[in-house]
């Protein structure tokens, strides 16, 4: 019997280039200390290995101090048996990482760069590492005809499978799908191990993605984490358990509103408990039609909370205005102003084109916060 810790796509070292640094350092920070909840998570399971399928390193030339204190955070229970795979990533083309990991790694950590059976004592690993980035060809193929003898044979591999026809079978990372998605049953598989869709999927009864054990984006994907696999003996279908690693949390709400509606209440109901939101990345979408009073104070609404969460982003551009007189009232109530704040109110619920509509209602309701602000 064997069990394991099956995980892949840490991505360590990620920049996360497009938020801001103190978020960026968070995240970062998240996803570095992912190897110590997957190290409490094989112990809480009873699991002796911890297995990556891949980019374990967000890129070919991941800072020293990124390889350094990875390797140091598998290092602290020389009980569990790490498992590092190239992924695309992290790829054999990068030839340096893979050389300072050999040297630099503790005697509890193993590289599978090669395809070719590894001894994990009542199992053998076969694994495919990536190459190059994109390999272009199902590198699982040298599996079928692997000679393990009476072991347990556990498969590891990175990249798309044929059967996501929804995804225009493209993998996480954009690559083409080429892993044959019955691999498993070809090669008498007892678990096949797959990393690249950052989302946990179950292809079969013996194949699953992982997904990564920290999230990285508002994709609907499962909850950040990781599976636990138990193999009883050669030929027994696998016990999977599914568990959550992750720290951080990315939230995607929508707010359709209707005429008539309440948008801060309607806004109040979407928002998390207080104490998650430390550590919550949150998008919220908002759409429908509203007053100019109306959205002025769902935006005040907005803005009081956004400080709450470890980051806020807020998209009315699809809202649409419902323009009073009384409201117009308020920007002016005679001259240009007054017949600009018009044509912006005409233009945002008649304007054939959306982009113009988008426009002319951000406008106005640029129009009447200055004029609300006068007040």
């Amino acid at each position: 019997m064997i069990r394991f810790v099956h995980a892949s796509d840490l991505h360590l070292g990620r920049p996360f280039g497009t938020y801001p640094e103190d978020v960026r350092v968070r995240l970062r920070r998240a996803r570095q200390d992912s190897i110590g909840r997957l190290a409490a998570a094989a112990r809480d399971g009873g699991a002796t290995h911890i297995l990556l399928a891949g980019d374990t390193f967000d890129a070919e030339t991941p800072q020293p101090t990124t390889i350094r204190h990875a390797l140091n955070a598998m290092a602290a229970d020389p009980a569990l048996t790490w498992v590092l795979m190239p992924g695309n990533h992290d790829s054999l083309a990068a030839s340096e990482l893979w050389r300072v990991l050999a040297t630099d790694r503790p005697a509890n950590v193993l590289l599978a760069t090669a395809a070719e059976p590894m001894n994990l004592g009542p199992a053998m690993l076969l694994p495919a590492p990536c190459t190059v980035r994109h390999p272009g060809r199902d590198l699982t193929e040298w599996m079928d005809e692997a000679v393990t003898g009476d072991a347990i044979r556990i498969g590891l591999a990175h990249g798309g499978v044929r059967d996501f026809s929804s995804q225009e079978n493209q993998s996480e990372n954009g690559s083409s799908a080429v892993i044959a998605p019955n691999r498993a049953e070809r090669a008498s598989l007892d678990y096949l191990g797959l990393g690249d869709w950052h989302g946990r999927i179950k292809v079969g009864p013996a194949t699953w993605y992982s997904g990564t054990p920290e999230a990285d984006s508002f994709k609907p994907h499962l909850p950040a984490g990781v599976t636990m696999v138990t193999v009883s003996a050669r030929g027994a279908t696998p016990d999977v358990i599914e568990v959550e690693t992750g720290n951080i949390s990315w939230r995607r709400e929508t707010l359709e509103l209707l005429s008539g509606d309440d948008p801060v209440r309607r806004h109040g109901d979407l928002m998390p408990e207080l104490s998650a939101r430390e550590d919550m990345m949150f998008d919220l979408v908002v759409s429908g039609r509203m007053t100019l009073r109306d959205r002025l104070a769902l935006e005040q609404d907005i803005a009081r909370v956004a400080p709450d969460f470890l980051w806020h982003q807020s998209d009315l551009s699809s809202v649409s205005a419902l323009s009073e007189s009384t409201d117009l009232d308020l920007i002016s109530d005679a001259g240009a102003l007054r017949r600009a704040a018009e044509t912006l109110a005409a233009d945002s619920t008649n304007s054939e084109d959306p982009v113009q509509r988008k426009v002319a209602a951000a406008a106005l309701s640029r129009l009447f916060t200055y004029a609300m602000e006068d007040e």
